[in-house]
């Protein structure tokens, strides 16, 4: 087992995160969506007002290894208002790489979310998950988290591209 840690990613890191976004991205079966490139991940994580934040998981080194800390995993969150619950956090992604997989890691990391969920006073920790990932599920489920399509039957809708300029009237 390897041992890692979980730490606020670095505008340094976005070549990392990207390529986990892309491999997150392919394991969903959705590679064709992946639109942001590293400039994006950096303007939009690092400047005066951010739009997300994001934790890395980074394996840590034997004493004496000469390959340094590698980033394994990542999870990519938000803050958004629930206007019946007030404050919550949205963790838009959490991966980890494969062989990685089983140690504690996406544990490790929505723990980590959490907190600062509890730090910031908010309400929720929301996130989603494709239907066909009950690996993800039992974990969300094992931890705590409601299923909220079993529980309340919602469903999640967007607009985007084309559509979402059309609603904008541009």
């Amino acid at each position: 087992m390897v041992c890692v840690r979980i730490r606020e990613a670095k505008e340094g890191d976005c070549g990392n995160i990207l390529r986990l976004i892309r491999e997150l991205a392919e394991f969903e079966k959705l590679s064709d969506q992946v639109k942001i490139c590293e400039e994006d991940l950096r303007a939009d994580g690092f400047g005066e007002n951010p739009f997300y934040h994001c934790l890395v998981a980074e394996s840590v080194p034997d004493l004496g290894d000469p390959q340094g800390p590698c980033v394994v995993g990542y999870g990519l969150y938000y803050f958004i208002y629930s206007t019946w619950k007030g404050r919550n956090i949205y963790l838009e992604d959490i991966y980890v790489k494969p062989e990685y997989r089983g140690q504690g890691i996406g544990s490790k990391i929505i723990k980590k979310v959490a907190e600062v969920a509890v730090d910031k006073g908010c309400s929720q920790l929301r996130l989603s998950v494709l239907n066909w990932n009950k690996r993800a599920m039992d974990l969300y489920k094992a931890l705590g988290a409601q299923d909220l399509t079993e529980v309340e039957g919602w469903h999640s809708f967007r607009f985007e591209g084309e559509v979402m300029r059309k609603l904008a009237g541009k």
